[in-house]
C-alpha cells in the first residue's frame, strides 16, 4: 500500500498527524508546500492526499485542481480553519473527498483517513485489474466451439449472454473476450449482481451523487463510468432486482444513464458482456426477468459446456492445475497416477471447473506423497462415487419437487431420503447400513461432503431446507395431508409448520 501524503506548512500540524497515523501502522510522506506536492506526482502517486487550504504559493484548491486532472480518482482531503467554509464547499466542486475543520480532533481525523484510504483501495483494485486474462484450456470439441466463438466475437461490439453451469469459466470466457478486443487496452471491470444486496446494486452500477442518501458523503463513480471505453461483465443476470432491470435496460437502449440522486445524463461507451447459470426463457415466462432486457442481452449466446461434456479434458485441467497450486501454495508439483486420473475423470462434479480446481489445491497440500493414488483423494469423492449409483434412481424421481434453489448434488439426498422405505405400521425399515449408521445419514455425509468440495455457498441451509422438506411432506402422507395432525406428530408449531410450507412450496396441506 502506497503512504499517505500530509501537505501543511504548518509543522506541528504535520507532526500530529504523522505520530497518529503511525500508530496505527500507516506509512506516511509529508510536504511543507504545494509545489512539491507536483514534483513528487512526477515520480511517485498516494494512496490519499491530505493538504492544509491555505499555503505559501499554491492553495490547497489549486493543488486539489491539479491533482484531480492527473488522478481523478486520488481522495483529497482538505485541511480548513472555520472562517474558511465557504472554501472548503469550493472544495467539493473541486472533487474533495472529505474536508476537516481546524482545530480538529485526532481521533475523527484519523478515520476520516481511513474511510478515504478505504475508497481508494476499492478504486484501484476495480480500476486498475485489468490483468491478464487466465488460460483457458480445453481440446474437447465442445470446448473448440467455445474458442471459435471467442475469436469471432472478440472484434465485435455485440453484447454477448454467456450461459452455463457455476464454476463452467464464465467469467474467463468475458475476460477473453476483452483481452482479444479493440478494447482490450481499457478496463475490464466485473460486477456480480447476486453478491451485491438490492439496496446497494443501483448505486454500484451508475454511482451516486454527493448527498444522494444517507452515508454518501462523496461523489461516486459507478461501474459504467469506471469501465468507460471498456467492458463491463454483469455476473449472475438473472438475479438482478426487477425495478433495476428497467435502468439497465436504458443504458442499452441509448447508452445514457443517471447517477442516484442525480441529474444529469451520462453517456456511456461500455461494452456490456452478461452471464447466467438460470434459465432467462422460464424466468421471463415467470415474470421475474423483463423479456424486453432479455431480448437486448440475447443478441449472441455463448454457452459453456459442464465438466461432464467435456471428460476428455479433465486430465489436461488437472495437470495446469496442479502446477499453479503447487506455485501459488508453495510445494512440488504432485503427479496423478493412471487409476487416480481415470477415477477422477469418472466424476460428475456439480461445481465444474471451479470443483476440480479446489480439488487440486487440496490434493497439493494434503496428498501424502508426489505420486497421487486413488486412496489419497479426499473420502468424500470415494463416498460420492459409490452412492451415486445407490440413489440415482431416487434422485431422477425427485429432482422436481426438491425445494427450489437447492444445489443439483442436493437431490440425490432428497430423493433418497423421500425413498426410505416404510413398514405397515408406518415405521422406517431396512435403515442400517453396513457400518452400523442409517443409510440416510451416509448420502447426508456424502451430500454435504460434494458441496463442501465443490465450494457451494450455505450448505447447512440447502440441505436443512431438504431435511424439513422430506420430513413434512412425510408426516403431510402419513395424516393425509392434514396440517395441524402434521405439526402435533412432528414435535413442533401450527405456525412452524405453516411457515415451513409455504417457505419449502409444499402443497398438498390442509386444515383439520
Amino acid at each position: 500500500m502506497k503512504p499517505i501524503w500530509i501537505v501543511d506548512d504548518d509543522e506541528s500540524i504535520r507532526w500530529v498527524l504523522e505520530k497518529a497515523l503511525a500508530r496505527e501502522n500507516l506509512a506516511t510522506r509529508s510536504f511543507s508546500n504545494a509545489r512539491d506536492v507536483l514534483e513528487a506526482l512526477k515520480t511517485s502517486t498516494p494512496q490519499v492526499l491530505v493538504s492544509d487550504i491555505r499555503m505559501p504559493g499554491e492553495t490547497g484548491l489549486a493543488l486539489l485542481q491539479a491533482v484531480k486532472a492527473m488522478h481523478p480518482g486520488l481522495p483529497v482531503i482538505i485541511i480548513t480553519a472555520f472562517s474558511d467554509l465557504d472554501s472548503a464547499v469550493a472544495s467539493f466542486q473541486g472533487g474533495a473527498f472529505e474536508y476537516l475543520a481546524k482545530p480538529f480532533d485526532l481521533d475523527k481525523a484519523v478515520e476520516l483517513i481511513r474511510r478515504a484510504l478505504a475508497e481508494s483501495l476499492r478504486e484501484a483494485n476495480v480500476e486498475h485489474a485489468a490483468v491478464a486474462a487466465p488460460e483457458i484450456l480445453g481440446q474437447a470439441p465442445a470446448m473448440q466451439d467455445v474458442f471459435r466463438a471467442i475469436g469471432r466475437l472478440s472484434q465485435s461490439n455485440v453484447t454477448v449472454l454467456i450461459t452455463g453451469e457455476s464454476g463452467t469459466g464464465k467469467e474467463l470466457v468475458a475476460q477473453a473476450l476483452h483481452k482479444h478486443s479493440p478494447r482490450a487496452s481499457k478496463p475490464f471491470i466485473a460486477l456480480n449482481t447476486a453478491a451485491i444486496p438490492k439496496d446497494l446494486l443501483e448505486s454500484e452500477l451508475f454511482g451516486h451523487e454527493r448527498g444522494a442518501f444517507t452515508g454518501a458523503q462523496a461523489t461516486r463513480r459507478g461501474r459504467f463510468e469506471q469501465a468507460e471505453d471498456g467492458t463491463l461483465f454483469l455476473d449472475e443476470i438473472g438475479d438482478m432486482p426487477f425495478d433495476l432491470q428497467t435502468r439497465l435496460l436504458r443504458v442499452l437502449s441509448d447508452g445514457h444513464f443517471y447517477r442516484v440522486g442525480g441529474h444529469q445524463p451520462l453517456k456511456a461507451n461500455v461494452r456490456v458482456i452478461a452471464a447466467t447459470h438460470q434459465n432467462l426463457e422460464q424466468r421471463v415466462r415467470e415474470g421475474l426477468f423483463r423479456e424486453d432486457l432479455f431480448h437486448r442481452l440475447n443478441v449472441i449466446r455463448l454457452r459453456l459446456p459442464s465438466l461432464r461434456e467435456r471428460r476428455e479434458d479433465i486430465p489436461i485441467l488437472i495437470r495446469h492445475f496442479l502446477a499453479q497450486s503447487a506455485k501459488q501454495l508453495g510445494g512440488d508439483v504432485k503427479r496423478m497416477s493412471e487409476s487416480a486420473m481415470q477415477f477422477l475423470a469418472s466424476l460428475d462434479m456439480p461445481g465444474n471447473v471451479r470443483q476440480l480446481e479446489n480439488l487440486c489445491n487440496w490434493i497439493t497440500v494434503m496428498a501424502p506423497g508426489q505420486v497421487v493414488e486413488i486412496k489419497d483423494l479426499p473420502q468424500e469423492l470415494m463416498s460420492a462415487q459409490v452412492s451415486l449409483t445407490d440413489s440415482q434412481s431416487a434422485a431422477t424421481t425427485t429432482t422436481q419437487s426438491a425445494p427450489q434453489g437447492l444445489p443439483f448434488s442436493s437431490a440425490g439426498f432428497s430423493g433418497a431420503l423421500a425413498e426410505v422405505p416404510m413398514s405397515s405400521n408406518g415405521a422406517t425399515s431396512s435403515l442400517a447400513g453396513a457400518e452400523g449408521r442409517p443409510n440416510w445419514v451416509r448420502l447426508l455425509e456424502t451430500e454435504a461432503a460434494n458441496m463442501l468440495v465443490a465450494g457451494q455457498p450455505d450448505v447447512m441451509d440447502a440441505l436443512g431446507k431438504v431435511f424439513e422438506s422430506a420430513l413434512i411432506k412425510t408426516a403431510l402422507k402419513h395424516t393425509l395431508g392434514r396440517k395441524n395432525d402434521a405439526a402435533v406428530r412432528l414435535g413442533i408449531g401450527r405456525n412452524t409448520i405453516t411457515r415451513k410450507i409455504q417457505e419449502l412450496g409444499i402443497s398438498g396441506a390442509r386444515e383439520e
